[in-house]
């Protein structure tokens, strides 16, 4: 019977039993790591009777025609679900996002769904500025592993543009989609997608810690007011130390043991400090306990951990319960 196969399994034996063309514009539907989980499933997937495909063809169909009928109730309950989780600005923006690409082919999704090594080779030929306005359309994780392929000049010239970069004009917007159509048979874009400090700092949030460093010398060196505020978007784990003990003790309720211990193996000792000094001295002395049994940890393993926490702490921040004035206080 198809019960005996898992979810992911029937959804990888879905897809198998599609001709090629259909699959593929079945993928352009899903995330670089669902595509990952899919494919993977799809190359050690059991042998599939025509009993259990029959049976999960079946199961399928009835599927869709029930998610058929909720279906014209679901923006506007997406949308009062975004608006009470995020604030009407910040949900109708995302609400936009999600529903201005439905049911169309992005050829930017195709850009998005390369290795980073390829996607790079593909437009690093392009003007700066032109590559700086396509970074800002993809995914941040897919971004900053393009931008790290590239010549550090260029890498910080891209950042640099990103970060200064407002409205897109017509004109640019048409020259991008001519550099698309031929690279990707890319479709238009919206004209409210715009760069900014703050989404170059959420892409040098996701770059190693050294190409990091040497881009926000490089706009340092440009413009040091505008260096300023991308570190203040950035927020690196060292900024923890300067949080006010209530932040701290908000985020030690929503941080797991593991990431802490870890990501704390590698803070400089005011951070560690600010930290012990927000728990329980019982608390204090188990975390200290664990972070010597947990033996060397590499550094990438540390900068991770450190960055899962400091994904914390802007929901924290977004969601409102931290604030961080302009001279860097936080507030909850």
């Amino acid at each position: 019977m198809s019960k005996s196969l898992s979810n992911l399994e029937r959804s990888a034996a879905l897809l198998m039993s599609l001709d090629q063309d259909t699959a593929a514009e079945v993928f352009k539907f899903f995330s670089t790591s669902e595509i990952q989980k899919l494919s993977t499933t799809m190359t050690h997937l059991p042998q599939v009777s025509h009993q259990q495909m029959s049976q999960l063809l079946e199961d399928f169909h009835a599927d869709s025609q029930q998610f058929s009928a909720v279906n014209m109730l679901s923006r506007d309950h997406i949308r009062s679900v975004l608006i009470k989780a995020l604030g009407q600005d910040r949900a109708s923006t995302l609400f936009e996002d999600i529903f201005a690409s439905t049911g169309q082919s992005n050829g930017l999704e195709t850009l998005n769904l390369l290795e980073p090594a390829l996607a790079a080779e593909m437009i690093g030929d392009e003007h700066p500025q032109i590559i700086a306005t396509i970074m800002i359309h993809l995914e941040r994780h897919q971004a900053s592993q393009i931008l790290e392929q590239f010549e550090e000049a260029l890498r910080h010239d891209i950042l640099l543009r990103i970060a200064t970069l407002s409205d897109i004009q017509p004109v640019a917007i048409q020259e991008l989609n001519e550099v698309l159509a031929n690279l990707l048979d890319g479709q238009d874009l919206k004209r409210s997608k715009t760069g900014g400090i703050r989404i170059a700092a959420e892409i040098l949030n996701l770059m190693p810690s050294q190409y990091e460093e040497r881009v926000l010398e490089a706009i340092h060196h440009h413009d040091e007011s505008l260096a300023k505020l991308v570190v203040n978007e950035i927020f690196v784990f060292e900024n923890l130390s300067d949080l006010e003990d209530r932040a701290i003790q908000l985020l030690l309720k929503e941080v797991d043991n593991d990431t802490l211990v870890i990501a704390l193996k590698g803070a400089k000792e005011d951070v560690l400090q600010k930290f012990l000094q927000n728990m329980s001295q019982r608390a204090a002395e188990m975390l200290k306990d664990d972070m010597e049994a947990r033996g060397p940890v590499r550094v990438t393993q540390v900068e991770a951990e450190q960055k899962a926490v400091l994904d914390i702490v802007r929901r924290l921040m977004d969601s409102g319960e931290i604030v961080i004035n302009s001279s860097g206080d936080a507030y909850v």
